[in-house]
C-alpha cells in the first residue's frame, strides 16, 4: 500500500494486524504501531494511538527525514509485516514488524513481545525512532529508567521494557540519525533479554515465518478467493488467546459504528453466540486444532456455570469487568466515549443457550477430535437446554443488545428451538429414546409459537420480534440453522422482503425501525454474508456471487473488515478484524466457490480454470495480501 504523508497523522481503519496468539498489535500504512494491549489481547493499550484523537500519544514509529511516501504489506501467508519508507532524497528504509510465534522445547512460544526491525534499503537515510507508551488507557507512562540497553517504562504499577542496539539516547530523545546498520527493538514484558538482540530477532523472525507457512499450508481452502480467504483465516487466528482457546470478537474497543455516534462498544470479549459461525469456519478451513481449543474454551464455561448463561465472557471466562468509561482517550477521530468492559454481559439474551449447543455438537460427529463428546457431556447441555425451553417466550435484549427494550425476538427463539432439535439429535446418536422423545417434543412446541408469532402477513416475511411487524437480517439464518428449508416459499419471500427492504447501495442493515440511539446508519457486515448465503441457498448464486465480490472490495489495504460500513460512502466503521465478518467471508466463499474438481476436472469452455482472487498479481499487491513479484516464493 503506497502512501505519501504530507499531511498530519489521522487515524484510519487501514491498519494490518500482527499477533501471536496472546498479544496482538494494529500497524498503520506508514509503520506507526497504534494499538497494543499488554500482557494480552484484553488488557492496557501500551499504543493507543488509534483512539487517541489528536493527542499525540501512544504509539511507536519511525520518522525517516524528507519521506515521501510509504508502501506496507504482509510477507505471503504470514501476518508478518513489512514497510517501505522513501525520502524524497530516494533513501529509503525497511520496517518489519511481528510477534514472535512457533514451537519451543515442544510447547508454543507466543511471549508478551513485539518485535520491529529497521534496515536501510538505499542512500543515507536519516531517521528518529519515537516510543511513547501509556498506560491506564490512554494516561503517558510515568517515567523511563535506562540501562546500556535498554529503556524501562513505568506504566501504573507494570513496566514495560524495550530493549534495543540503537543508541538508547537518540531513542530517549528522539534524535534523527543515519541509519548505516540493520537494528531491532524489542518491545514488551520487563524482562532482561539475554542473547544478542540482531541475531535474536533475526531467528524470530525466520521461525515465525515458518510458523504461519506452516499453519497455512494445512488449511482447506475454498478455490476461488484463495488470498481473500487465507487472510481471513490469519485475522481470525489473531484474535484468538491461546491460553484458554478463547477468540474475541475484535481486537479493538470503541471504534464508533458511524460517524460521531455513542455506539461504542469494547470488542474484546467472547459472545457465545459467535461459537457457531466460527466452529463453522474453522470446521471448513480444517483448523481443527484451534475448532478443539475453542471448544476447550466453550465446555469450560459450560461444566462452570449452574446458573443461567452470560451472553459474553472474558478470555478467562470468570474474569469480567463492568463497563466503563476511559476519561484519558479522546476516541477514534475524536468521536468518544472510549468504553472498557460491555455491559452486554448483564444482559439476557436467550440465544445464548442454542449458540453453545450448536457449536458443542461438533464434538459429537467430528471423529477427528481426540475427545469425543459423551452421555456426561450430554448431560450438562441438557441443563441448557431446560434454560432454553424455559426462556423462549420470555422478553431478552436480543442479538442486537437493544439496552433499552425487551421483546420476544425470533432469533432468540429460533436459536432456543435449536438448542432442543441438536440436544434430540445428540440423544439419537447416544442412543437414548427417551431424551429423543422429550427433545423433539419441546422443539416442535418452539417451532410452532415461531411459525404463528414470528411471521407477519402484512410484510409478507418473517419479522424481528414476536407480534411486531419490524423486519430484522437476523431471520436470515432461519434456513442456515435448519429450521425451514431454503425453498420453503414462507423463507424465499423473507429473503426477497429482506432484500428489498432492509438494502442501502447494495449493503444489509440489520434492521431500519429506530433503537435505543436513533435511526441506524450503518450495514452490518455479517447480515450482509447471511443475505449472500441465503441467495445461494434459494437458488440465486450468481447475484450472491456478485454480492460477494463487492463486498470483498470494501475490505481494508490489508484484507480485513471491521464490523460496519457506511452504505453512503463505503467506508468501513467498527471494531476490527471482526470475528462475524471474517468467519462470514470465510463460510461465504466455500458457499460460493467452484469445487477444485468441478474447476480442473470440468470442461474448459464452462469454466475458467483462474480462481476468484488470482487473476492479477497487481491485485494481491495492491491489497496489501502479497509483496512484490521479484519477493514471491512460487515453489
Amino acid at each position: 500500500m503506497t502512501l505519501t504523508t504530507s499531511h498530519p497523522y489521522r487515524s484510519s481503519l487501514n491498519v494490518a494486524a500482527i499477533g501471536n496468539g496472546r498479544v496482538a498489535a494494529l500497524i498503520d500504512e506508514g509503520a506507526r504501531i497504534v494499538w497494543w494491549c499488554v500482557p494480552r489481547l484484553d488488557g492496557d493499550p501500551i499504543f493507543c494511538r488509534l483512539l487517541a484523537g489528536d493527542e499525540e500519544k501512544g504509539f511507536c514509529d519511525v520518522v525517516l527525514e524528507g519521506q515521501v511516501s510509504a508502501r506496507s504489506y504482509y510477507i505471503r501467508n504470514t501476518c508478518i509485516l513489512e514497510t517501505i519508507l522513501v525520502a524524497e532524497n530516494g533513501a529509503s528504509v525497511k520496517v518489519t514488524d511481528f510477534c514472535p510465534r512457533f514451537w519451543r522445547f515442544d510447547r508454543s512460544f507466543h511471549p508478551t513481545q513485539l518485535i520491529r526491525r529497521i534496515e536501510p534499503l538505499r542512500g543515507l537515510p536519516r531517521i528518529s525512532v519515537r516510543v511513547r507508551p501509556t498506560y491506564n488507557y490512554g494516561q503517558p507512562a510515568c517515567s523511563a529508567s535506562y540501562g546500556s540497553n535498554h529503556i524501562r517504562y513505568l506504566c501504573g504499577e507494570a513496566a514495560v521494557r524495550l530493549t534495543t542496539d540503537l543508541p538508547i539516547s537518540y531513542v530517549v530523545h528522539e534524535t534523527s540519525f543515519s541509519l548505516t546498520r540493520p537494528a531491532t527493538l524489542v518491545i514488551g514484558s520487563d524482562e532482561p533479554i539475554d542473547s544478542a538482540i540482531d541475531s535474536m530477532s533475526t531467528e524470530f523472525l525466520e521461525r515465525t515465518r515458518d510458523f504461519w507457512v506452516t499453519w497455512v499450508r494445512g488449511l482447506a481452502v475454498s478455490y476461488e478467493w484463495q488470498p481473500e480467504v487465507i487472510r481471513a483465516a490469519i485475522s481470525l487466528k489473531l484474535c484468538t488467546f491461546e491460553e484458554t482457546g478463547a477468540i474475541i470478537a475484535a481486537l479493538t474497543t470503541s471504534i464508533p459504528e458511524a460517524p460521531n455516534t455513542p455506539r461504542t462498544w469494547d470488542y474484546r470479549f467472547c459472545w457465545l453466540r459467535d461459537a457457531y459461525f466460527v466452529i463453522r469456519a474453522l470446521n471448513r478451513l480444517g483448523a481443527t486444532q484451534s475448532m478443539e481449543n475453542y471448544l476447550d474454551y466453550i465446555t469450560t464455561v459450560v461444566s462452570d456455570t449452574q446458573s443461567p448463561l452470560k451472553p459474553v465472557y472474558g478470555i478467562v471466562h470468570n474474569d469480567t469487568s463492568e463497563e466503563r468509561i476511559a476519561p484519558h482517550l479522546q476516541g477514534y477521530l475524536g468521536m468518544g466515549p472510549v468504553r472498557v468492559g460491555n455491559l452486554a454481559s448483564d444482559q439476557l439474551q436467550h440465544d445464548a443457550y442454542g449458540s453453545v449447543i450448536l457449536g458443542v455438537a461438533q464434538m459429537f460427529i467430528d471423529q477427528r477430535l481426540p475427545r469425543m463428546g459423551d452421555v456426561c457431556l450430554f448431560r450438562e447441555l441438557e441443563f441448557l437446554g431446560e434454560h432454553a425451553r424455559r426462556l423462549y417466550l420470555e422478553p431478552d435484549a436480543g442479538i442486537w443488545e437493544y439496552r433499552g427494550r425487551m421483546r420476544i425476538h425470533t432469533h432468540s427463539a429460533l436459536l432456543c428451538w435449536v438448542a432442543c432439535d441438536r440436544l434430540a439429535r445428540i440423544a439419537q446418536l447416544l442412543g437414548l429414546p427417551e431424551r429423543v422423545a422429550h427433545w423433539k417434543d419441546s422443539a416442535e412446541k418452539i417451532r410452532a409459537e415461531i411459525l404463528t408469532r414470528a411471521w407477519s402477513d402484512k410484510r409478507g416475511s418473517f419479522t424481528g420480534a414476536f407480534d411486531h411487524d419490524e423486519l430484522d437480517a437476523s431471520v436470515l439464518l432461519l434456513a442456515d440453522l435448519g429450521f425451514l428449508p431454503p425453498n420453503d416459499p414462507r423463507f424465499v419471500k423473507t429473503t426477497n422482503a429482506i432484500g428489498r427492504e432492509l438494502m442501502r447501495n447494495g449493503l444489509m442493515l440489520r434492521y431500519a425501525a429506530e433503537d435505543d440511539f436513533g435511526l441506524p446508519e450503518s450495514a452490518f457486515l455479517a447480515c450482509q454474508f447471511w443475505y449472500i448465503d441465503a441467495l445461494a441457498s434459494v437458488g440465486r448464486k450468481d447475484e450472491a456471487r456478485e454480492l460477494f465480490d463487492e463486498l470483498l472490495k470494501k475490505r481494508n489495504a490489508f484484507g480485513m473488515l471491521s464490523e460496519d460500513v457506511n452504505p453512503a460512502t463505503g467506508q468501513l466503521w467498527g471494531n476490527l478484524p471482526q470475528t462475524y465478518s471474517m468467519a462470514g467471508m470465510i463460510n461465504s466463499a466455500m458457499t460460493l466457490s467452484r469445487t477444485w474438481e468441478d474447476a480442473w476436472c470440468g470442461s474448459p469452455a464452462k469454466h475458467d480454470t483462474t480462481p476468484k482472487g488470482l487473476e492479477r498479481d497487481h491485485d494481491l499487491t495492491a491489497a496489501g495480501l502479497a509483496i512484490p513479484r521479484r519477493s514471491l516464493n512460487v515453489s
